[in-house]
């Protein structure tokens, strides 16, 4: 089963693509889609709509894992966010992706076993689960990856 893992965000979408056959878990592939900042919010969705439907198109996932927007600190970041993951939530509908959400807590519960993990747990359990000590820099990608992990355990 190919997964695409997604960390949405307006600046960063992380997502990563994980092969999936029941016991192993491998990166096909990983990365970011990023948006300049000083740009029209709708020209930067349309960059992240047209970024995801390339990634789509050249992954082919059977299924999409996304994080579940359920609570925000920052009240300012919220609304640009929610945009950013209805387009993304669009392109996988376009294609017939079946999409699984998963909150932060959630994913961090599976991975670790503890819903308020910080990220170094979290990403010590990603190189763990894929058997590898080299991962992206960007947080925005091991989170993706940390979501279609996720998913992994819940088939």
């Amino acid at each position: 089963m190919r997964i695409l893992g997604i960390d949405p965000g307006m600046a960063i979408v992380g997502y990563g693509v994980l092969e999936a056959d029941g016991e192993n878990i491998r990166l096909v592939s990983s990365g970011s889609i990023r948006t300049e900042k000083g740009s029209r919010e709708s020209a930067r969705l349309l960059e992240i709509y047209n970024d995801m439907e390339l990634i789509v198109e050249k992954f082919k996932p059977d299924v999409a894992a996304i994080e579940k927007l359920f609570f925000f600190r920052n009240r300012t970041t919220v609304m640009p966010v929610a945009h950013s993951r209805g387009v993304i939530l669009t392109v996988l509908e376009k294609f017939g992706v079946p999409i699984f959400e998963y909150t932060p807590m959630e994913v961090k519960q599976v991975l670790t076993g503890y819903g308020r993990a910080d990220k170094k747990e979290v990403e010590r359990m990603v190189k763990y689960s894929l058997s590898t000590e080299n991962l992206p820099k960007l947080d925005d990608t091991i989170d993706a990856i940390a979501i279609a992990i996720c998913h992994t355990r819940n088939l």
